[in-house]
Parts: C-alpha cells; structure tokens; sequence
C-alpha cells in the first residue's frame, strides 16, 4: 500500500480492516471454505425445484487418473459457467463421476499382481474383478480430492462411476435392444490390437510417433511378370494374397488377372485392379495383406482375396517355414534377410521416417489384426447425430468445428466395441451348446443348463462413457432427475476428442431418449502447451503438475490464467510466470478491497440518485454497466478469455487504479461526497466481486462476505445491467485520464521517480476539470507553486496548460547529455535504414519480409527523433 493510502485510510471511518489480514494467504482460506460450500449443500440441486434447469455432466476422468492442465482447465470453464447459471437463478447441477477405463485399471491391478509373482489366471475372473474393486477403493478416484482442490462446484451427492450398478443396468439395457434392432452383431474384422495389452484397442488409444523405421522394395514375380512392391512391414508379405494396381494403369494392364510368384513361398497370388491404389505414389502397385492391414482387407473384401493371419496375439509368426516363432520385429530382419540372398530386394532406405501406431498405454507398437469381435453398425444413428447439428438443435461452438464433426460422422465406420479384458461390463451374450446365441437383458435371467458359457469380452469403455448424459439421471428408469435435467445445456470438452466421446453421445442420447438430443450446445476448447506452444506430456520436462501451481500461488491464480487463454477451439499455451500474473491480480483484488473497507466502503443504503454524485461516481457505475452488458454477452458466446480479459481490464485498470485513486481525495476531504463515493464504492465492489465470482471463486467469496456481511456469494444474485450509462461523465473522466497519462510520460521522460513531487501550476480554464484538481495533483505528486517558482517546462494537455519548476528536482547536464547520446543513436539508425531503402540494388535483392523490416526500423528512428527532440527542448536554458 502506498503511503497515499495509508494517509487515506487514517482518515476514513474505519482504522482497522474488518476482518481482513494484511495480505491475502490462498493456502489458509481455499481448503476450509471448499468444505464449508459442500457441507452447506450449496452445489446440490434439487430436482423438484420450479426453477429453470442448467446441466453440466463432467466428462468423467479416469479412476487411475490425477489432475493434469487439461483438467484444470476444462473444470475452471464448467465451473465457471455452472457458478454464473446458479447466481442466475437457475436450478444447476454439475454432475461429476469416474470412468472405470478399462485397460488402465486391469494393467494397474496386474502391475501389482506381478510384484507379488502372480497373474490375473492365477486369481480367475472373479477374484481378478474383485481384486480390481479392491484396487479402486485403495487407490482410485485421486483426482476427485484434486478436484476439491481446484474449487469444482459439482454435486458430490450425485456422484456416479461408470461400472456402478445403474449405469451397469443401463449399458446391458442398452446392448439388448441395439441388439434387438440388428444394430449390433458379431464379425471378423481388421482392428488394433495390442500385443502387450492382448486387446482390441480404440482410435483414440492409438497414439501416433514418427518412428525411424526402414522402406523396402521387393520384386514379386519374375522377368516381364515381376512387379516391385514397396513396404515399411516386410514380414507381413508372408501374408499377402494379392497385389494391386490401378486399373487405369498402363505399366501393369498386361499383369492384371495373371499370378506371380510370391517370393520365399511356394505360393502364387493375382495381380488385381483396384481404384484404391494411386498409380502416382511409389511405383503403382501395393502388396496385399487382408488379415494385417485395414486398406487392404477392404481390398480383399472388393476381390473375394483369402485372409491369412501369419501371428498370433502376441505378435509371434505363426506360418510353418524358417520364420516360424520369430517374433514380428524379429521376423522383419530374417524375412529382409533372406529375400536378399534371393537377389528379391531391389531398395532398402534406412531409416524411413513415418508414423507408427503405438498402444497409448503400454507404448507397444500397434498391429493390425483380422479378428472375431462384436460391432455397432453406425449408418442410422450417425445420420442422426449429424442431422441433430445440422437442423440446429444442437449448436458447436465454435461453429467452424461443426466441419469436423460433420467429416466423423458423415464417414463413420462400424465401431468395434469389444474388448479382451475382464475389468468391464462384460458382453450379455450366451452360447448354447448347439450352436445358439442369446442377449440378455437386465430383468432377464440367462440361459440355464450345461454347455451355455457368457462371452468372455468385455466393452469398450466408451459405450459406457457414450451414454453419461442420461444413464447418470437414472435411466432406463425415467426418474425425477432425468425429468428435470434431460436434456444437458452444455457440453464443454476438447476438440481432439469429437469424433471418439461426442459423436458416441449424440449417437446413443438421440437412440435411448426417443430423438432428444443429449446436450443443447457442444463447446470445444483446445489443448493446453506450454508457453512456447508446445504439447505437455509426461514423456517431456515441460509437463506441469498443476497443483504445484496451486501451492504455490493459489487455485484461483491457476483458474485465472486458464480462463484467460481460453478462446474457442485454439489450444491454450501456459507458462509460470502468466501464473504470477494472475496471483498479482489476485492480490491487487484483494488490497483494493482491504482499502475500500479501511475507508468505509458500504453496500448499506439506496444508492445516492446520480445527480448527488460527482463525475467521477456517476463514470464508474456507468463503465460497471457497461461491463457488466459484455460480459453478459461473451458468456453467451463461450468467450471465455475475452471476458475474462474484459474483467481484469475494468477491476484494475478502471477500479482500482482510476476509481480507487481519484475517490481519495474525496475520502480525505470527508463530508456528504465521502459518504457518497463510500456508497459508490461499495455497489462497485458488490457488482464486481459477484462478476468476478465464477472463475476466481475463492478470493472473491471471502472478499464479499467481509464486504457485505451475507453468507456466501455462491447463490449471490448474478448482477444486471440496470441500463444506466453517462456519456458526458465518461468523456469527462477520459480528458482526467489523458491529462494524468500524458504528464506522467513527461515525468519519466525527464527521469523523475513517481514519488518525486514537483512543483506545478494547473491551468484547467474552460475544461471543466476544475473539480478534479486535487485528484490529479495526487495523483501525479504535483505540489502548489511557492515563492520564487519558475516554469522551465509547459505542457498543454486536453485543452489544459502544465506548468512544471524541474529547477532543482533533476540534473539537467546530465540529462541533457544522456539525451544527446540518445539522439546520435536514433539518427544514426536512421541514416543507416535510409541509405539501405535508397540502394536500388539491394532492394532489388532483399526479400520483402526483410525490406519490411527495415522501414519499421526507419519509422522507429524517427519517431524517437522527435520525441528526443522534444525532450531537449522541455529541459530548463541553462
């Protein structure tokens, strides 16, 4: 605090702060005011409530997860957005749970297992899923405490997990009658599959590198019947059945239809035309491996060409002959080998980067695999959940997302969703003993008698993560909450998990509920980098624990930061010191407060009608109106960093360091404009804090309660634009502003410190700023003129005249000096841009970026040249 303000606060009302400490301590307020909101029931809703619905379901993190940025930073939107809705009168229910991720957890569990020497086939299934339980309520849900950290205003008493006994009704209702409706069935088919893990694995758990592997072209056939094929997998051709061209290819018209030898075999395959080959990549032609590739399984589909799977799930080749048991890796080496000695090999480019699959859990290099599993066909229910964004029931925000949606769900494949996994819901299908197949559904016994077993598989945690919108209200039932709060408002989730978590959602939501829709709006966010706009990841140094950053400067400096890089769509890049920033801020809210309350700021009362107050009161409310309209309107917009940039810019630039600054003259003068401005600062401060309230929930509740004596600010009225505005009072305050800005730039020109007073003559005639004299002779450290003062500077300024004594404050030689060196440099950068912009031949040379460069270079040097100038010319004669 300044010593103005100490000087200020003497004389207000209020020596001592009300129940404020000196200095804001994150670590001591946070934790005990969570507690305190969550044993009050201020986050439960209450589903016979006649007020409006607002609903938010968690995307649900996963049971062996903990809080990383991307969290942090979807939670502080959602909350947000849940925390404003409830202050609007809305009846809010922010649904949180845990998905059971199905690969994570059983690799956790068997983690375990293998310390103590064992396997899961050592426990049996069911010892195994108990286990698992057991491991889940040791170990799991870490991330709901952190959640608690971070301020997330969720409903615990609705907390729901994806293998609860509800939402385990309603994944086995919903495969029966998918099933029923011949929307699920059973087929052999290219998936990816884990070696490691032994599981048919998601897209979305497929992570992609660039791997430095090897390119090799092979001679398939012989003389003017071979043909040379390219492939970064060289043992797979043990698997290849065909090999392809484009039909309209003239180089291999001659082969199609014929068979070649297929090397280190003794078989021989058909050279077919197939439009998928590009005749322009490589040399034209494609091996062929239907079990072990899923272009050319299509392929093979189109030609009626065998599928031969050469290895088995652990990736070991399984075809009789020298490669039999090599493992895949292995067998690329011995297969390139041997086709060498057989003069087969025509190129070898070593290394040959490209992009490999990898298993997202193990790092294992994924295969792909011909295999037996169970399938939702997509056709009608993806032409559903595009025909619901495209008739507008559901908006995307940003609306040019809604491409990519609309390219996942217009061209979406049948989605496997078994998996060789015994932590899950396990697939509802029985077998008899001659042959039968039986769907079970939840209030259905299964088949009884010997020979009936239960699929071994279970599902794909994303059917189950699919239906989260209505399976966590309670369907199948239709329960009262379902009733209340189905449809959801918004989903706010990545962009990068559209096509796997969304259109599954839209998929199942509009199935189940009969064509409604799961969520009104989809609003995507980016991925959060690091402050160089790089990807966060555990494998690198610049992953960050954010509750490290809580720690260490609070949870709503961290949510702060988050919301103000939060533009629609774009990734998000975060650094620490963008952290500190916000904890400044944090700190400034809190100081400016602690003053306020120190002079007697007050909610108590009407507000004064405006003509009793002083421009500078009647400009405040109207800039707060003002604010509070945008803000309004970049909530509806999903605009989540401008409004919180719009927030920061109006508490401390037009609060804090204006309103707060000018009132204290007001405040030391006393009288019926004090209690005036008191009363001012006090509705500001209400309004501000509420507005400030959802993303930096902590500080302000605190604040407010002390403020206006109520007991929480969670249910606090959201504040209304009461339409009053000021035009004249705005104007007014803007020229006070230009008055105070322009002469401090002259201050620091000249070298003065901000404390330094200096002694001025004010000329406000015909400005109408007459009442503002005290302020801005405060604010600027300007002392009465006394005896034998002399103007050796004269500003006019916002129609107003300056007139500064620097006689005896600054040395002017030496500022002179330093001024003069200043100005040799400006001129000499500018006779060096000039004459390069004069060399016709380098400008003939230059690339334009680099000419451009140096015309800003020249524009800068003459800018400082007169600024200089002026400088020198403000300095006292000697």
């Amino acid at each position: 605090m300044t010593d103005n303000t100490q000087q200020a606060a003497a004389s207000g009302p209020n020596s001592v702060t009300p129940e404020l400490p000196t200095q804001y301590a994150p670590a001591e307020v946070e934790g005990p005011l969570y507690e305190r909101w969550v044993e009050r029931g201020y986050f439960e809703a209450d589903a016979k409530s006649d007020k409006p619905p607002y609903t938010i379901v968690i995307p649900p993190p996963n049971v062996t997860g903990s809080l990383h940025l991307g969290h942090a930073f979807q939670h502080t939107l959602m909350d947000t957005l849940t925390r404003r809705k409830r202050m609007q009168g809305f009846e809010t229910l922010w649904l949180p749970g845990m998905d059971h991720a199905g690969i994570a957890t059983q690799n956790k569990v068997e983690q375990q297992l293998a310390e103590e020497g064992k396997s899961r086939h050592d426990l049996g299934r069911e010892a195994f899923v108990e286990r698992v339980w057991q491991w889940k309520e040791e170990y799991g849900g870490r991330i709901l405490g952190q959640m608690r950290r971070l301020g997330d205003g969720v409903d615990w008493s609705r907390e729901r997990f994806t293998m609860d006994e509800g939402l385990s009704r309603a994944v086995q209702t919903i495969f029966k009658r998918l099933y029923d409706d011949g929307l699920i069935y059973r087929a052999e088919r290219i998936i990816n599959w884990c070696p490691r893990c032994l599981t048919a694995i998601s897209d979305i758990e497929v992570e992609y590198q660039e791997d430095a592997g090897e390119l090799i072209s092979i001679r398939y056939g012989e003389g003017e019947d071979s043909i040379v094929v390219a492939t970064t997998r060289a043992e797979t051709m043990l698997g290849d059945t065909a090999v392809a061209v484009h039909p309209d290819d003239e180089r291999y018209r001659h082969l199609v239809g014929k068979q070649i030898k297929l090397p280190l075999t003794d078989r021989r395959i058909p050279v077919v035309a197939d439009e998928h080959v590009d005749p322009a990549f490589g040399t034209g032609a494609v091996k062929v491996t239907p079990a072990h590739d899923p272009n050319d399984f299509a392929i093979g589909q189109r030609h009626e060409l065998p599928a031969l799977t050469i290895m088995d799930e652990h990736g070991v080749i399984t075809v009789h002959g020298p490669f039999l048991g090599l493992d895949r890796f292995e067998a690329r080496s011995a297969v390139v080998g041997a086709l060498r000695e057989q003069g087969r090999i025509v190129s070898e480019k070593r290394p040959y980067m490209h992009s490999v699959g990898h298993c997202s859990r193990c790092q294992t290099t994924v295969e792909p695999r011909l295999s037996m599993q169970w399938w939702v066909k997509v056709g009608p229910l993806a032409q559903a959940a595009g025909d619901a964004v495209r008739d507008g029931r559901v908006a995307i925000h940003p609306e040019d997302m809604s491409r990519r949606y609309f390219d996942w769900v217009d061209n979406m494949h049948d989605w496997c969703i078994s998996r060789q996994l015994w932590w899950g819901h396990r697939i509802p299908i029985w077998y008899g003993p001659d042959g039968e197949v039986v769907c079970v559904g939840p209030d259905e016994e299964p088949p009884a008698g010997e020979g009936w077993t239960q699929d071994s598989d279970v599902l794909d945690t994303w059917f189950s993560s699919g239906l989260w919108p209505f399976s966590t209200l309670g369907w199948p039932e239709r329960t009262r909450d379902l009733e209340k709060f189905y449809p959801t408002d918004v989903l706010l989730t990545g962009h990068d998990i559209i096509f796997f978590w969304v259109a599954r959602m839209m998929m199942f939501g509009l199935y189940a509920m009969d064509g409604e829709v799961p969520f009104r709006t989809i609003a995507l966010t980016g991925l959060v980098r690091d402050e160089f706009g790089k990807k966060m990841s555990k494998s690198n140094p610049n992953a960050v624990d954010p509750l490290d950053w809580m720690d260490k400067y609070g949870s709503d400096a961290v949510r702060f930061t988050l919301a103000k890089g939060a533009n629609p769509g774009a990734d998000v890049p975060i650094g620490e010191d963008w952290v500190q920033g916000s904890r400044n801020f944090t700190n400034k809210i809190w100081n400016a407060t602690r003053f306020a309350l120190m002079n007697g700021a007050t909610v108590e009362g009407a507000l004064p009608a405006p003509e009793e107050m002083s421009a500078t009161d009647r400009w405040i409310l109207s800039r707060l109106n003002a604010t509070v309209a945008e803000v309004d309107a970049l909530y509806d917009d999903y605009q989540f960093a401008k409004l919180s940039d719009a927030l920061f810019h109006f508490a401390w630039d037009e609060v804090f360091d204006w309103y707060v600054e000018l009132s204290k003259t007001t405040f030391m003068a006393g009288g019926h404009a004090a209690e005036v401005s008191r009363r001012v600062l006090g509705e500001v401060l209400d309004k501000l804090l509420r507005l400030l309230h959802p993303v930096v929930p902590f500080v302000t509740e605190t604040l407010w309660t002390t403020l206006t004596g109520r007991e929480t600010l969670v249910t606090a009225d959201w504040p209304a634009d009461s339409g009053f505005r000021d035009k004249a009072a705005e104007k007014e305050i803007a020229a006070v502003q230009s008055l105070v800005t322009e002469v401090r730039r002259f201050r620091a020109d000249q070298g003065l410190q901000p404390g330094q007073k200096v002694p001025a003559r004010l000329d406000l005639t015909g400005t109408g700023l007459d009442a503002h004299e005290a302020a801005v002779r405060q604010l600027l450290r300007l002392q009465p003129e006394g005896e034998g003062f002399a103007a050796t500077a004269t500003l006019p300024v916002a129609g107003a005249t300056v007139a500064l004594d620097l006689s005896g404050v600054i040395d002017v030689e030496a500022e002179r000096k330093r001024l003069a060196k200043d100005l040799a440099a400006a001129e000499k950068e500018k006779a060096q841009a000039t004459a390069k912009l004069g060399n016709e031949a380098f400008l003939a040379k230059a690339p334009d970026p680099v000419v451009a460069k140096i015309r800003t270079r020249l524009e800068t040097a003459e800018a400082d040249i007169a600024r200089i100038t002026a400088q020198l010319a403000s300095l006292p004669q000697a």
